[in-house]
């Protein structure tokens, strides 16, 4: 996988974000340390592991996946890495970083493409071996940083498009039968993540406290305090601005009003969700909703 002609990332590299307007296909070795906190971005993602082990944690699932194993991340889903000493050092994937405008235009109002982000509780899947080889060909396809022979201007473009085309045409149609679904033995749930991220969204209009957070689990602050960094490798108030940061996002994309917005999602106010939003997107709301 060292050939120049294969776009790699480094296992280092921290890049959360698309350079490319549309889509990127990258091909990633060893175990990642640039994703091991939560994070979240406003493109799908979907994991392919081509060799080795990986393991990854989307708010409160666990999903351990081993060689031929899918794993789709829906947009502003909260995500990180989740290491395994020793585990992970022969681990080789291919991350597929895109767009739902991109992905719209592909299927031309004839197929959802973006249907299998939203399929069913779990997103992980091992699809049978001759369906894996066809999908491996499309992503290797896209890895390539230039046609091997005969190029012409404008034509790995073309190319490109078509295989992501069959690529997430296949996968739509695959990701509908739940055979293929990651059994509940393949996954593992934490309580404590699934208790604070779900009492924060029924609360995301409220003032919420680490006290009032460490009541609803039964353990003392600081111990919460602890257990929770342990777990997710954020903050619990960088949790919870995220969530708010996620939710404001929701409300821009259905048409409501900036000073609307910030207020549903908590924010004490319009100075401090300016900060955290600009921090985190890069564009002021104003902008964010002018584009999407």
């Amino acid at each position: 996988m060292k050939n120049s002609k294969i776009k790699t990332l480094d296992a280092s590299d921290e890049r959360q974000y698309m350079i490319h307007e549309n889509y990127e296909v990258y091909v990633k070795h060893g175990a990642p340390i640039g994703a091991a906190t939560f994070h979240y971005h406003n493109f799908y993602e979907i994991i392919y592991v081509a060799e080795g082990e990986y393991s990854s944690l989307l708010e409160n699932q666990m999903y351990h996946l081993k060689k031929g194993d899918f794993l789709l991340i829906d947009a502003n889903v909260m995500h990180k890495y989740h290491h395994i000493e020793k585990k992970h050092d022969s681990s080789l994937r291919i991350i597929l970083w895109i767009t739902k405008a991109t992905l719209e235009q592909l299927s031309n109002g004839n197929m959802d493409l973006t249907a299998c982000f939203h399929k069913h509780g779990y997103c992980a899947y091992h699809f049978p071996v001759q369906y894996e080889d066809m999908f491996h060909t499309y992503l290797m396809k896209l890895v390539m940083s230039e046609l091997i022979e005969g190029q012409v201007a404008g034509s790995k473009e073309v190319m490109d498009r078509g295989y992501l085309t069959l690529f997430f045409a296949y996968l739509n149609l695959l990701c509908s039968t739940p055979e293929y679904l990651f059994k509940e033995e393949e996954t593992t749930s934490h309580p404590l993540v699934t208790t604070v991220s779900s009492y924060i969204d029924s609360h995301i209009q409220h003032n919420i406290s680490v006290d009032e957070l460490a009541q609803q689990v039964h353990m003392s602050k600081y111990h919460f305090l602890r257990k929770f960094k342990d777990l997710t490798g954020v903050t619990v108030h960088n949790f919870i601005t995220n969530k708010r940061l996620i939710s404001a996002i929701a409300g821009l994309r259905e048409g409501k009003s900036i000073s609307q917005v910030y207020q549903d999602s908590g924010f004490s106010d319009y100075s401090s969700f300016l900060r955290n939003f600009k921090k985190t997107f890069g564009v002021s709301p104003g902008k964010y909703h002018e584009l999407y």
